[in-house]
């Protein structure tokens, strides 16, 4: 398979390991939500390499669907991005906070570098049977292949779909008037996803009037003004030998006539009308050309009142559209490129249409958070006055976060940056177990952070240099802890006061505080 060697990347091919886990901040005022919770919609600003290393303990391997649209490096005006991962290289530090642009030589090399760590963060974020969908056009689109081939295996490929963005116009193109874009689709294990499928619609699904106990059909005719299959003869109940272009091919047929889903019908004129059961499928395919219906529309933005112009505005109806195949009625949708918010706006439709229950993440880092991604949020759950086609709001809630400060075990000797319990407890949880962090299992008196394949975690923590100073792991905390489940017992705190012998009464593996802590194998 080939592989793809550009400037940089042996910096950045694991800079998403040494990006530190950061805070992620509750904002009550700026959420739509009577309780601000992780398990909420959210929309998170910040960084998203750094969003998507602090979700890793709460939604590691449990996103369903993931649609970005990452900046389409074209180097005009509008395509313009400033790279920004701090990577451990003099040359990368080099490029930090500067325009990448046309004239910039490097520009394919630091997309590339851009994308790598997110894309490597975004695989362990999603689910076994998950696929991502990445909006591009042909500036990077044959690089984005051959990354995505790298990373997810070629494997994984599902198929790449060009998009029609817009018709007409082009008259000032120096080649072609371009009129596409694609979405590349891979899978995480293709072999675990489930076929997509778009559900049929009401208006096609009335035509399946018939129903027995394999399902509905309605009779469909054999005979066909011009067919692929080979031809054949079919034998009528009064022997007639019948010759036509037959619509399924012999052998399927002849498995339809065995199991008693073909009748034979006599027609005013004395001929024979050949039927068979048309089965309704699972639903129809999403076709490889993506066509006008999925075209750009700036005007879906001014209905809310976005005066900003985004380049290459997807429409609502395509991110449902792909949500719809890949889904089902509870997964968990991310956008780490968010833009104005049309991915939670797709998923809360759907949610209304189909009454279902997905749930949507998006992670934005412009200053226009509030002003414009959560604010179109907010106005689709309430409806817009006076809107054409918004005026009805679909409900809903949403939870507001912030990227805070690191959590590094090195400020713990400081007293600066202290992270609250339950930030500290989802941190040590996920990184010394690798499994799921769950905040209502906490119990903040006992110490009881959570309960792996192997452990029960405990941490004696708090916010307070001063408490942190003066208390550890005591003999007195050792026999206050819960009733002993048959698991070793994981033991977070800043010291300890109690010999090895007890530990080993006690069945505790202790760590310390502020030490960097690793994750347990055992």
């Amino acid at each position: 398979m080939p592989t793809l060697h550009f400037k940089g990347k042996t910096f950045v091919q694991n800079h998403h390991l040494a990006v530190k886990y950061h805070q992620l901040v509750p904002n009550k005022e700026l959420s739509l939500t009577d309780k601000v919770s992780l398990h909420d919609n959210l929309i998170i600003q910040g960084d998203n390499l750094k969003v998507l290393k602090a979700l890793l303990p709460t939604y590691a391997g449990k996103i369903n669907c993931i649609c970005i649209d990452p900046p389409y490096n074209t180097g005009s005006d509008n395509g313009k991005w400033v790279y920004n991962d701090n990577v451990n290289s003099p040359m990368i530090n080099e490029w930090l906070g500067k325009v990448v642009d046309k004239e910039d030589l490097t520009r394919h090399d630091k997309w590339l570098c851009m994308m790598m760590p997110r894309l490597k963060l975004l695989k362990e974020l999603l689910h076994e049977e998950g696929v991502i969908f990445i909006c591009i056009d042909d500036n990077e689109e044959s690089n984005l292949k051959i990354l995505m081939d790298e990373l997810f295996t070629e494997s994984n490929f599902m198929g790449k779909l060009p998009r029609r963005t817009k018709s007409g116009g082009g008259s000032a193109a120096s080649d072609f008037a371009i009129e596409h874009d694609y979405v590349l689709v891979y899978a995480k294990n293709k072999e675990a996803v489930p076929k997509l499928f778009i559900p049929h619609d009401p208006d096609y699904a009335v035509r399946y009037k018939e129903e027995d106990k394999d399902g509905k059909y309605f009779w469909d005719t054999m005979e066909r003004s011009s067919t692929a299959t080979i031809p054949y003869k079919i034998i009528a109940p009064d022997g007639e030998v019948l010759t036509g272009k037959w619509f399924r091919a012999e052998k399927t047929f002849l498995a339809d006539l065995e199991r008693g889903e073909v009748k034979f019908l006599k027609k005013k004129d004395g001929t024979w009308s050949v039927q068979f059961k048309q089965r309704m499928g699972q639903g129809r395919k999403i076709r490889s050309l993506i066509e006008n219906e999925f075209k750009s529309n700036q005007a879906e933005y001014e209905e809310f009142g976005i005066k900003r112009k985004f380049d290459y505005p997807k429409p609502v109806s395509l991110i449902k559209e792909l949500i719809k195949a890949s889904t089902d009625e509870n997964a968990i949708i991310l956008d780490s490129f968010a833009g104005s918010g049309t991915t939670a706006h797709a998923v809360l439709e759907l949610n209304k249409y189909d009454k279902s229950n997905r749930k949507f993440i998006l992670v934005e880092m412009e200053d226009y958070v509030d002003e414009i991604t959560a604010e179109r949020v907010r106005k689709v759950i309430n409806g817009v006055p006076n809107s054409k086609n918004y005026e009805t709001g679909t409900g809903g809630t949403f939870s507001y976060f912030e990227l805070g400060e690191t959590i590094e075990m090195e400020s713990l000797l400081k007293g600066k940056n202290l992270p609250s319990f339950t930030e500290f407890a989802r941190y040590l949880f996920y990184t010394a177990t690798g499994e799921e962090f769950n905040e209502k299992s906490i119990n903040e008196k006992t110490g009881f952070i959570g309960e792996s394949k192997n452990y029960e975690a405990y941490l004696f923590y708090k916010a307070d240099i001063e408490w942190l100073k003066k208390n550890a792991l005591t003999l007195e905390r050792c026999k206050s802890l819960p009733k002993f489940k048959n698991k070793q017992r994981l033991v977070f705190a800043p010291a300890k006061y109690v010999d090895d012998p007890t530990l080993l009464e006690f069945r505790i593996d202790f760590c310390q505080l502020p030490y960097e802590i690793y994750r347990i194998q055992k």
